[in-house]
């Protein structure tokens, strides 16, 4: 069992998860000090300086209806997704600019598409 579990942890998949989880828990630190550091004292800047996550409607003498902090909690969300919306999109435009290199060609007979390494077109068997 124990081998087993070796086998399964030191996968591809696995591994690539892991290092995926990793790296995403530093990114959010990254986000969230963008946006609680650099992002939300220019839209207090804007709001007057309100900080909607103290206000509440009182229920009973023990419990409060906490709306501001949902209001904030729809804020923050709003801007980190601005933000990472952004940041993938700058890198799937540089992905983009990357030039590929083709793997099929055109058969100068039947024109259809085969591989490049292809010899002979297995469609209309001409050779190439």
């Amino acid at each position: 069992m124990l081998k087993e579990f070796r086998e399964f942890a030191m996968r591809g998949n696995v591994m690539d998860l892991a290092v995926g989880v990793i790296i995403g828990a530093a990114f959010g630190k990254i986000i969230t000090s963008l946006v609680d550091d650099v992002i939300m004292p220019v839209v207090g800047l804007f709001t007057g300086g309100i900080d909607f996550s103290e206000r509440a409607i009182p229920l009973s003498a023990d419990a409060a209806l906490r709306w501001g902090a949902f209001v904030q909690n729809i804020i923050d969300f709003i801007i980190v997704a601005l933000i990472v919306f952004l940041i993938v999109r700058a890198m799937n435009r540089l992905k983009r600019n990357e030039p590929t290199t083709p793997t099929t060609k055109e058969c100068p007979h039947c024109f259809t598409t085969i591989p490049l390494k292809a010899a002979r077109c297995p469609n209309c068997t001409s050779p190439l």
